[in-house]
């Protein structure tokens, strides 16, 4: 049960070179799929999305690229609060998801392209400027009273703008 507990955490702190050659890999798979209309790749992205929302990189193919093999060699580790991290996985999942919907089930592809290009966008932003949205979004609704302080007392003075 305890081994269970571990595989299903989110880490925290997280590391921000992992995070942003995950969010790397998350464009190039996002614009794969535009580009060549593979849509049934939406549904690896969704996964992905899911898994590291569930267990940080554990069960992510992305995840585990990026902190064993990619990230160790490009850059040191530079550690940031995880609920922000896990947050914005949770907006991609979101994403993923609604594309594949409206895709698959309402036959609304150019709506579930339009979803997909802006989750690239939003991924492209962590990866190349160090802009993660989804932290500085949780970081003003923690600011809000929306998200107990309770949650990431590391995140209550933490500048979202620096991710």
């Amino acid at each position: 049960m305890n081994h269970l507990r571990q595989i299903l955490s989110f880490p925290n702190p997280v590391n921000e070179v992992a995070a942003r050659v995950v969010a790397g890999m998350v464009v190039a798979l996002s614009l794969a799929i535009l580009l060549t209309g593979q849509w049934w790749l939406a549904f690896l992205l969704a996964y992905g999305f899911l898994a590291r929302v569930a267990t940080g990189p554990t069960l992510s193919p992305m995840g585990q690229l990026a902190t064993r093999l990619i990230a160790p060699r490009i850059a040191e580790p530079k550690l940031v609060p995880g609920p922000p991290k896990r947050f914005a996985q949770t907006v991609g999942l979101a994403c993923a998801v609604t594309a594949l919907v409206l895709h698959f089930v309402a036959g609304l592809s150019v709506a579930g392209g339009v979803i997909l290009a802006m989750l690239a966008v939003f991924a492209a932003l962590e990866s190349f400027l160090g802009f993660c949205a989804g932290c500085f979004v949780f970081n003003y609704l923690i600011r809000w009273g929306l998200i107990p302080q309770s949650v990431c007392e590391a995140c209550v003075n933490f500048d979202a703008t620096q991710t």
